[in-house]
């Protein structure tokens, strides 16, 4: 019996910290989209010697372009995200019906006899009659206003060059402020034309983007439910 009440505050034990316990919900998976990985890389082109050339050949030329367009080489992301969404809606229903039913009974033929006598005395006390009256109405209206900015600077290496001269950029930051680490990634594929001269590029411009920003540490712990709660919100049904 000692056993079973030590077994049973245990598993109350774990139930409560689980109701505190931090419980990561939104991840982005930045592994590289299908075709990039089944992309051949381009081959890399044999350099032609050219004695006497002004431009030179090698790894320092004298006249090159500076920016990035080998594996490894690194590329300044500038991310500047506006997201601006609004919407509003109102939407009305009205619908009214009226049915009568009524007769009688027993039918007269019209006339002053005897049976139409009769026929209109057993109406009275056998008529039958229905009334029926009903009112549906709806009316409902709604809005949604959202927005949010995100700017940023970060440096990304061309992981692999593809067969067609795009690059497969990956870039990662993280920094550890006061206690709280905050990460950022960037991943995606862009165009070797979109590089400024400067040797950046605008986060519009790359194709199957990721970007994560995320603070870890004790505020954000302390500001996100438990496990516990949360599987008891899915569940409750009022």
């Amino acid at each position: 019996m000692r056993k079973t009440e030590l077994t049973a505050l245990l598993a109350s034990l774990l139930l409560l910290g689980g109701c505190s316990a931090h419980n990561t919900e939104a991840r982005i998976d930045f592994k590289p989209p299908k075709y990039v990985e089944q992309m051949p890389p381009k081959e890399p082109q044999t350099a032609i010697y050219n004695p006497g050339s002004l431009f030179g050949r090698g790894d320092s030329p004298v006249f090159s372009d500076k920016k990035a367009m080998n594996v490894n080489d690194i590329v300044t992301v500038i991310i500047n995200e506006n997201i601006l969404s609004s919407s509003s809606g109102t939407k009305s229903i009205a619908k009214t019906t009226a049915d009568k039913l009524g007769g009688g009974v027993m039918s007269s033929s019209g006339g002053g006899g005897l049976m139409d006598n009769i026929a209109n005395q057993a109406n009275k006390l056998t008529n039958i009659g229905f009334n029926i009256d009903s009112t549906v109405s709806f009316k409902g209206s709604g809005s949604h206003q959202r927005s949010e900015k995100f700017t940023t600077n970060i440096s990304a290496r061309i992981i692999k060059i593809l067969e067609n001269g795009n690059y497969y950029i990956d870039g990662r930051r993280v920094m550890l402020i006061d206690g709280q680490k905050q990460i950022l990634h960037v991943c995606g594929v862009i165009r070797p034309e979109d590089i400024t001269q400067t040797n950046q590029i605008d986060s519009k411009y790359i194709a199957d983007a990721k970007i994560l920003y995320e603070s870890q540490g004790d505020v954000k712990e302390a500001t996100q439910q438990g496990w516990g709660t949360k599987i008891v919100e899915s569940i409750w049904p009022f």
